[in-house]
């Protein structure tokens, strides 16, 4: 007997179930409610419903600048003590539990278990390979990774990911329903820890630890030479269309002629630093110095209002993608 294809269109789904309301799940509700649809969410933690309804009041206020869909309202969520009721009539699920391989297995076993088959089942995990998530599962073509970028509530980007048993037509309608809500979806052809996002950050930080370590700069440093740097750029276009505007006429290519043996030169420059305790004293040490007279809260709300106003600019974009 042939399986059932996981999927519903984008546009049919009505109903988000969430599973898991820390951080990212709760930016994951109020970005839904946001788009207009129906969202059950759970969470084991003590008093998660207060901490989740007062997340998502803190988020309405950008949402509501970038523009809600029609019929979105904070009044659409629906809180669940227990998992299966959360469940029940879900269309799409986003799984945002602890990043612990045998939780997971558990946790996608029971959703297995309790859903349709053609309901997909989507994680937020930011370092596990689907393939080991969705091997207890008795229908493991409709498991996916859709890898948001924090906080999901307004940054664009999911990475789409299929592990070894999911079907095509799951990871289609997965970027299908992401792009519908609003979402940069982007497809991750071939399962690697990290994922792409995530490896290219890697990539920078261990440069960023290696010349903090070395002595080269502070931690103020480093984010001043990003920030009102190459950051700047990157927030408006990636590396390869800033690579070809840097060409010129005779765009990327000429650039990688030009560029292409200093580059090479700093890659084999480039360090190789341990995590080590003496480097996270001085990383603390320089985030410390930085952050004097400043709260996380008041950081985190800056960030948020000046996304905002960038989002909204790019919308009005006519060439940049």
């Amino acid at each position: 007997m042939q399986q059932q294809q996981a999927g519903i269109a984008g546009n049919e789904i009505k109903r988000i179930a969430v599973v898991g309301t820390g951080v990212i799940g709760a930016s994951w509700v109020a970005y839904y409610l946001a788009r207009g649809l129906d969202v059950s969410a759970t969470d084991p933690m003590p008093d998660a419903e207060r901490k989740l309804r007062d997340a998502v009041a803190r988020h309405w206020p950008s949402l509501e600048t970038l523009g809600l869909a029609p019929g979105a309202s904070m009044q659409r969520l629906r809180f669940f003590d227990k998992l299966e009721d959360a469940l029940d009539g879900a269309d799409f699920v986003q799984e945002n539990g602890p990043e612990r391989e045998d939780l997971k297995i558990d946790l996608f076993q029971r959703m297995d278990a309790a859903l349709p088959a053609h309901v997909i089942l989507a994680s937020s995990s930011s370092g596990l390979l689907m393939s080991k998530v969705q091997a207890a599962c008795r229908h493991p073509q409709r498991v996916v990774l859709g890898h948001p970028f924090n906080p999901p509530h307004l940054i664009p980007l999911v990475e789409v990911i299929g592990g070894q048993l999911t079907s095509d037509a799951a990871v289609q309608a997965a970027l299908a329903f992401y792009t519908a809500v609003g979402k940069k979806a982007i497809h991750v052809r071939k399962e690697v820890k990290g994922h792409i996002a995530n490896r290219l950050q890697a990539a920078l930080w261990r440069e960023a630890f290696h010349l903090v370590e070395q002595g080269v700069a502070s931690t103020e440093d480093i984010d001043t030479a990003i920030a009102y740097g190459p950051g700047l750029r990157w927030a408006l276009m990636g590396p390869y269309l800033n690579l070809h505007l840097a060409g010129g006429e005779g765009g990327a290519r000429h650039a990688l002629d030009h560029l292409g043996p200093p580059i090479e030169s700093w890659w084999a420059d480039l360090g190789t630093p341990a995590i080590t305790e003496s480097l996270k004293e001085l990383i603390r040490e320089g985030v410390d110095g930085q952050m004097e007279g400043k709260t996380s809260a008041e950081l985190a709300a800056e960030r948020d209002r000046l996304l905002v106003e960038l989002l909204v600019a790019k919308a009005g974009a006519k060439v940049i993608p």
